[in-house]
């Protein structure tokens, strides 16, 4: 196994390695500092910003469902939870079927955000792809779900 690893680092240039290490890295802050604005326009903090986003594929969350999703623990959605039902975003509802369990929804201002944010991405990622020509988006998007795929099976090595 060692030597299929050696064999293929020597595929690889160092200056490949340097220039692929860079290029992320630069994507990264870019989409930090994306980020970043977003939170300012919309004015949320980043979690909270995250956290409106998942009611985009779901009408009711659980604190333990979005904990999961955003990779935190469970104290920690009940803080972005409590800053977004303060800011009248998303709503608490007991479920009918188990009273044990509390719901959260979008509110109809939480809809109306959620919307909004949705039409910026929209329109940031409409305007990334014209700085391209047609012929070079189609690769660019094939060669990005490429590195998704690479980076997930590398990831999987790791774990």
């Amino acid at each position: 196994m060692n030597h299929l690893k050696e064999e293929s680092r020597s595929e690889i240039s160092d200056y490949q390695i340097q220039q692929f290490q860079t290029l992320v890295t630069k994507l990264f802050q870019c989409c930090q500092e994306r980020a970043q604005y977003q939170c300012e326009r919309f004015q949320l903090p980043d979690a909270g910003l995250r956290c409106l986003l998942l009611f985009g594929e779901e009408r009711y969350l659980t604190s333990k469902g979005i904990a999961y999703k955003m990779n935190v623990v469970k104290s920690r959605v009940t803080k972005i939870v409590n800053g977004l039902v303060k800011k009248k975003l998303i709503q608490r509802i007991p479920d009918p079927e188990d009273s044990r369990i509390t719901l959260l929804s979008l509110t109809a201002d939480g809809q109306k955000k959620l919307n909004e944010i949705n039409e910026f991405y929209d329109f940031v990622n409409h305007q990334v792809l014209l700085q391209m020509e047609p012929e070079q988006r189609k690769t660019m998007l094939t060669n990005l779900d490429i590195l998704k795929a690479s980076m997930e099976s590398v990831k999987e090595m790791m774990v």
